[in-house]
């Protein structure tokens, strides 16, 4: 697959950055197609992000419903949040994450894979994690963060993902495959 993959590679030719913004910036690119010719690309520089799908001991997760701008409306997801700059651990971030919007810390904690919402335009890659064994405590919100939490069963959010109810895609994702992982399903052999 490799040597496949190798024909298929673009060579940056040159960079511009069009828009330097606090959390990421965007850049216009002019490559070099494998046939020779040459095309703009448009990108979103992104840190990276955590998200995070807290599962209790009885099957129930705990979402968060938020304004998303990008969306223009409420969305149903997982605790989730960018690296801080120089932030290399994804795993601690998550933990984070989960403890700042839901007040849980995980005894466990299973990597689910990585997201990437829309390679051909967005590098943010988001590091997804399972959280099971869970104690509870406060809450810890952003000071520009307006959260409200929701609790449901992961057979019933997986329903919803299915059904097309929750546009989220690293919810869609980490739900799914949490789902198979908690199944015996880790690899889909047995859908």
């Amino acid at each position: 697959m490799q040597e496949y993959d190798e024909a298929l590679r673009e060579q940056t030719e040159k960079t511009e950055i069009v828009f330097q913004g606090p959390i990421f910036r965007v850049e216009v690119a002019e490559v070099r197609l494998p046939n020779g010719k040459t095309a703009r690309r448009d990108v979103v520089r992104h840190p990276g992000a955590v998200c995070v799908l807290p599962v209790t001991k009885e099957g129930e997760v705990y979402l968060v419903r938020q304004w998303r701008a990008g969306y223009r409306g409420v969305t149903l997801e997982i605790p989730a949040g960018k690296l801080d700059p120089g932030e290399t651990d994804t795993r601690e971030a998550a933990a984070r994450e989960l403890r700042e919007e839901t007040g849980a810390v995980a005894g466990r904690m299973t990597s689910l894979g990585d997201y990437y919402g829309s390679p051909a335009i967005l590098e943010e890659r988001i590091a997804m994690y399972l959280a099971e064994d869970l104690t509870f405590g406060e809450t810890d919100f952003d000071e520009d963060e307006f959260l409200a939490p929701v609790r449901m069963p992961l057979d019933d959010l997986v329903r919803e993902v299915l059904a097309g109810q929750i546009p989220d895609g690293k919810t869609q994702v980490a739900a799914l495959r949490a789902y198979c992982m908690r199944h015996g399903l880790p690899d889909g052999t047995a859908l």
